[in-house]
């Protein structure tokens, strides 16, 4: 299902070598793209890989918030090892996120080894009131433990701006790129100490985007500043691209320092309509 990039090593990589390398770390993050079903069936098989020999890290989702914890956990209570269990206590067909078969494998393979299942991510009303208020929607030790008291290096929220400018097609308006900055602070933050705070004995996973993952301003970057000296891995899952052909025609134009992971696994790109569609049907005019 395509290659495998150990970017710090610069070489290609065989999967039986990515586990060995996944399975020194305290924190492993699995970036996806949200709608691409290989990603998921590749993360799927990465869990079990990470826990065949017994190992039992926790395993955090991004598409899960921290607030629907009692349910996930009373679900299972119930139906232990039914991931369909865990979708119908959060509801999961009115999430927002892509349907629930998508994401089912990378449940059902932390059910079958008897993984405890965590929401990681901060609530979404919590993040909409950071975007329509500021950090004073939030309560300061809240602020406090996420670090949003502490500014972001300029160069950092420029880049950060112009990737929210991009995911949004050019159609956010200027005044909303710093609110949205906030927001994704936010929940890499959270993501971060979700991770540190739940994480079993043999550590924890993440199931997140691969926006997320990435090493220079995302989780992992939030786990150097809660959990320094702790080692993280994060693997992103890319769409290859006909015009593409060597990784380094992957690196983002705000990544000066090369690939911003640990490891690349190149794939085939899902077939989906142009995401920027939505936003110019909503431009003045049409």
């Amino acid at each position: 299902m395509g290659r495998i990039w150990d970017v710090r090593q610069g070489r290609a990589v065989d999967e039986p070598a990515l586990l060995a390398e996944l399975s020194q770390a305290r924190f492993v993050l699995l970036g996806e793209r949200h709608d691409n079903p290989d990603h998921h069936l590749l993360q799927a098989r990465l869990v079990k890989g990470l826990t065949a020999s017994g190992r039992k890290p926790t395993l955090a989702f991004e598409m899960l918030e921290v607030e629907q914890q009692s349910a996930v956990d009373e679900a299972l209570a119930r139906a232990p090892g039914n991931p369909d269990a865990i979708a119908q206590a959060v509801a999961w067909e009115r999430s927002g996120w892509p349907d629930w078969p998508l994401y089912r494998p990378i449940f059902a393979a932390g059910t079958e080894h008897g993984l405890r299942i965590i929401g990681a991510n901060l609530p979404r009303a919590q993040v909409k009131e950071l975007v329509m208020r500021g950090p004073d929607a939030l309560p300061p030790e809240t602020r406090t433990r996420l670090g949003l008291d502490t500014p972001l290096p300029e160069d950092v929220a420029r880049a950060m701006r112009a990737e929210m400018h991009e995911s949004h097609c050019g159609h956010l308006p200027e005044s909303m790129l710093e609110p949205m900055v906030l927001a994704q602070r936010a929940r890499d933050a959270q993501m971060a100490d979700s991770l540190r705070s739940t994480a079993s004995d043999d550590g924890a996973i993440l199931i997140t985007g691969a926006g997320h993952a990435r090493t220079d301003r995302g989780v992992p970057a939030q786990l150097a500043r809660l959990a320094p000296g702790l080692a993280v891995r994060s693997l992103a899952f890319l769409e290859v691209s006909p015009d593409a052909r060597e990784p380094r025609d992957y690196v983002p134009s705000d990544s000066p320092g090369g690939l911003p992971y640990d490891y690349v696994w190149f794939t085939p790109a899902s077939e989906r309509e142009d995401p920027c569609a939505v936003f110019r049907e909503k431009s003045p005019g049409k």
